[in-house]
């Protein structure tokens, strides 16, 4: 700490932290002794209620496409034409259906995008794309 003499006409430059430290001080503690209370600040008797099974999770549909570009929808060979009829019919009968998009490693990735192209066509935005470890 320097101490600045009478004769000096130089600034002291060094700001004093300690009011900051203790008004920070004196803050934490009155959040710790607050916090706890502001959580249990209003009790309330839940009622009980039977419990209740949760909704059937119905399974996804499955597009695959295989090693030679052919077209599946639930293990049933389709022409690349048909699958976005075969799955606008898929959403109208459930409007909450899941697809998983199953492709090989091998198969050309035009392929690939035109099945991600009729699922999005088709309307259906939960679209899972499956790859293995």
């Amino acid at each position: 700490m320097s101490f600045s003499t009478q004769d000096s006409d130089e600034v002291l430059s060094e700001m004093n932290v300690t009011p900051l430290v203790d008004v920070m001080l004196v803050l934490l503690v009155v959040f710790i002794v607050t916090a706890p209370l502001m959580t249990n600040a209003i009790k309330v008797n839940l009622p009980k209620t039977d419990a209740v099974a949760p909704a059937e999770k119905k399974d996804p549909l499955v597009v695959s496409v295989d090693q030679d570009g052919k077209f599946y929808l639930a293990k049933n060979q389709l022409e690349p034409e048909l699958l976005e009829a075969s799955l606008k019919q898929a959403k109208a009968a459930d409007s909450e259906v899941r697809v998983q998009l199953q492709a090989d490693t091998a198969v050309n990735y035009g392929q690939v995008a035109k099945a991600m192209a009729a699922i999005e066509r088709s309307g259906i935005t939960k679209i899972a794309v499956m790859t293995s470890r």
